[in-house]
C-alpha cells in the first residue's frame, strides 16, 4: 500500500504544472492567505482549508489541491493536523526567486480586487 502512495506522489511531483496560464482559483487562494486577517478566520493560527472554501466559494478538494502547490513552494505553513491550518509565510515569500511563476502569479495585482480583502 505505501509503495503505492509514494508512486503516486513521485507521479504527482513529475507532473509539469502549466504556471504560464494565469491560474485564477491559485491566485485567489494565494492571496486570500496573503492578506487574511484574524478576523476573518476561527484560529488566530490560520484558516481550514474548509473556511477557505466557503469564503473563495471554491470546492474543497481544489482549495487542498491549490494549498499543495502553495506549500510546495513553501509560500504557506501548515499547522497542526486535525484541523490542519493554514498560513502565509510573508517571509518565505519575501525570499522567492523573482523568477518563480507562482510568485510572479501572486504578484500580479492587475485584476485584483483590493476591496476584498481591505475596508477603508
Amino acid at each position: 500500500m505505501m509503495k503505492k502512495n509514494l508512486f503516486g506522489y513521485l507521479i504527482y511531483c513529475m507532473i509539469d504544472y502549466d504556471f504560464d496560464s494565469e491560474d485564477k482559483e491559485l491566485k485567489q487562494v494565494g492571496l486570500e492567505l496573503m492578506f487574511l486577517t484574524p478576523e476573518k478566520c476561527a484560529s488566530d493560527d490560520g484558516i481550514t482549508a474548509v473556511e477557505l472554501s466557503k469564503v473563495l466559494n471554491i470546492s474543497l478538494d481544489v482549495v487542498k489541491k491549490k494549498l499543495k502547490i502553495l506549500y510546495d513552494h513553501n509560500i504557506v505553513r501548515a499547522i497542526g493536523i486535525n484541523p490542519k491550518l493554514w498560513k502565509f509565510d510573508e517571509y518565505s515569500f519575501q525570499r522567492m526567486d523573482e523568477d518563480d511563476p507562482v510568485y510572479q502569479l501572486l504578484c500580479s495585482f492587475d485584476d485584483v480586487d483590493f476591496d476584498r480583502y481591505f475596508q477603508y
